[in-house]
């Protein structure tokens, strides 16, 4: 067989592939949801493009709400000694990217492990309020913001992960992330507003680029009063908003499942 032969055949053979493997998240993605209306996002539909890591990843120096480090470990055996490796991991559940579950803000909610698997497949809808925030870091998600998406995409979907994108995610690394002036900390959030007005939608999820729910220098945490009692969840330290369309990706949330969890990081990752 000439060169150019052989050329062609592995490269029919690797585009089969690929359809295949789109096929089969597609279907994973349908049996997760079933027959609901997230069947008809990107992903089930099986027409995505990109996969975008939503996931900051974190250690010992990743920024807290607390300003405390939320991860330890032991290397309890080592490849050299062992022939193989493990560590034991000491984790506050709201370190890094994660997830609030409803018991997190309420005495008797629903626990992380108890969040249905259906809304954690959910469609995307991005909230962009980072050009505001570059002047006012205080500054919140507000039902306007919310009715300026729905104008431009439509209903927010049932099932959806609603997110704000303040353009937090690049400072990460950086004592701006955290924003502790000393006395309390600068950040954008969601006002309890747009959280009242997202209760009234189908929406499972909101998150944040941010450390909360709620803006930095809030008290009362309304946000998370509102939010999560309601049975709702949310998703805090989101990475990547900037690289996902406002409207049309696909949201998989790789929620922890420890018994009686109030969170815990996740991996996220948005199909386009």
């Amino acid at each position: 067989m000439c060169d150019i032969c052989v050329m062609n055949a592995v490269k029919n053979k690797m585009l089969s592939r690929r359809k295949l493997f789109k096929a089969g998240v597609a279907g994973a993605a349908v049996a997760a949801v079933g027959t609901s209306s997230v069947g008809t996002f990107a992903m089930a539909q099986g027409r995505f493009e990109m996969v975008e890591d939503m996931t900051h990843t974190y250690d010992e120096d990743f920024p807290t709400y607390f300003g405390e480090s939320g991860i330890s470990r032991e290397q309890v055996f080592n490849f050299k000694d062992n022939g193989f490796n493990l560590q034991r991991l000491t984790v506050n559940e709201h370190t890094g990217t994660h997830i609030d579950a409803p018991l997190h803000f309420s005495a008797d909610g629903t626990s992380v492990d108890e969040i249905p698997v259906s809304s954690l497949v959910a469609p995307l809808c991005v909230i962009d309020i980072a050009a505001r925030a570059v002047d006012d870091v205080d500054t919140r998600v507000t039902p306007d913001d919310l009715q300026v998406w729905i104008d431009a995409h439509g209903d927010i979907p049932d099932g959806a992960c609603v997110a704000m994108h303040s353009g937090w995610g690049p400072k990460v690394n950086t004592d701006a992330y955290r924003g502790f002036d000393g006395e309390a900390q600068h950040y954008p959030g969601f006002h309890v507003e747009a959280a009242q007005m997202l209760l009234e939608t189908g929406a499972q999820s909101i998150a944040s680029d941010t450390l909360s729910l709620d803006h930095g220098i809030s008290t009362d945490f309304a946000t998370h009063y509102t939010w999560l009692p309601a049975g709702r969840f949310g998703i805090e330290n989101l990475a990547n908003l900037d690289r996902v369309p406002a409207a049309g990706a696909t949201l998989v949330i790789g929620a922890p499942k420890h018994r009686g969890g109030t969170g815990g990081p996740a991996r996220i990752f948005a199909m386009v």
